[in-house]
């Protein structure tokens, strides 16, 4: 059996962002490419890149190069595109307790150190493009801009900032803390209190440099308090945030678990709804008409299952009710 090969893999060290310098033109040699999904994969082919975008795909090998062009010989190998992981946390692989305690332990330089670790892990499983949809110290935006100047490998990053929700809800870091330490999560700037206000926080992440905005129209799993999944935003702080990354040319990504949180997005016009666990007739009828995106996340569930059976108490009850 041949080995798989991602396109985007192939050209590590080639195409930008992977590495630091991008020729003109790239020609590659595949033995097999899969390049459209349903239909059958084609046999030998020649793909040319220029400035890091497939531009054209030939049948057969060419048997010459243009000049200036780097050849990537792959005739013995599957070739197909790079794959995009439109949801992902690369700051941490950690949840529940755990996940809270390296809240307040891990310093933004070790987290910068994680973000790269799984970014390379995503690359080598043949993910070149991620979203990554929040963080808390920016250490994602800092590896997508080295990334970009090619300082280190890693996969395309289109990034969140941090996300945003109301006081209290699922993006408040300090839920579930002592009073004394609400400060020093407020100081992320992400929670939000009347239109004006989720204003505020969305021109904040679009000043940091997001690339995507990302906010919480419902509570969450992890929610660290006992106030279900279901709406816990305003209709006009949600109008709010959604017109004005729109007004900056940002796409909106919103969480949603719940049918009245789901729909509250969708009306204000958000471009995905990630999640999306709840649906009811109305909700569905409500998203055909819309253009919003479905993320579903499934894998989640398979890590809260992990975390359970590694470890019973992984979960305070709060958290636990909901999984």
């Amino acid at each position: 059996m041949k080995p798989v090969f991602a396109l985007s893999l192939a050209l590590a060290g080639v195409a930008a962002p992977l590495a630091a310098q991008e020729p003109a033109r790239t020609v590659i040699l595949a033995g097999t490419l899969l390049a459209e999904p349903g239909k059958p994969a084609r046999g030998p082919s020649t793909i040319l890149v220029e400035n890091g975008r497939v531009v054209a795909i030939d049948d057969g090998f060419r048997q010459s190069v243009p000049d200036g062009a780097t050849l990537i010989d792959l005739r013995d190998k599957y070739v197909l595109p790079g794959l995009i992981d439109s949801h992902v946390h690369l700051t941490s692989d950690t949840g529940g307790i755990a996940g809270q305690l390296e809240d307040v332990t891990l310093s933004p330089a070790a987290q910068a150190f994680n973000a790269e670790a799984n970014g390379m892990k995503t690359l080598r499983a043949g993910f070149t493009t991620v979203r990554n949809l929040g963080d808390g110290d920016g250490a994602t935006l800092a590896l997508r801009d080295a990334i970009l100047a090619g300082k280190v490998q890693g996969p395309r990053i289109v990034d969140a900032g941090v996300s945003i929700s109301g006081s209290a809800g699922h993006m408040d870091g300090s839920l579930g803390y002592r009073d004394e330490l609400h400060p020093f999560f407020a100081g992320a700037g992400n929670t939000c209190n009347g239109a004006d206000d989720c204003r505020r926080a969305v021109r904040l992440q679009i000043g940091r440099g997001a690339d995507v905005i990302k906010f919480a129209s419902t509570g969450g799993v992890n929610s660290r308090i006992g106030a279900g999944l279901g709406k816990q935003m305003f209709d006009d702080e949600a109008q709010a945030i959604v017109d004005t990354a729109h007004m900056f040319g940002k796409k909106v990504a919103v969480h949603a678990h719940g049918a009245d949180g789901i729909r509250l997005a969708l009306s204000a016009g958000a471009d995905s709804i990630e999640h999306g666990t709840i649906l009811d007739e109305q909700t569905i009828a409500l998203w055909i008409r819309s253009k919003a995106y479905y993320v579903p996340t499934l894998s989640t569930v398979n890590g809260y299952k992990e975390r359970l059976a590694a470890n019973a108490n992984a979960y305070e009850p709060d958290v636990l009710a909901k999984i």
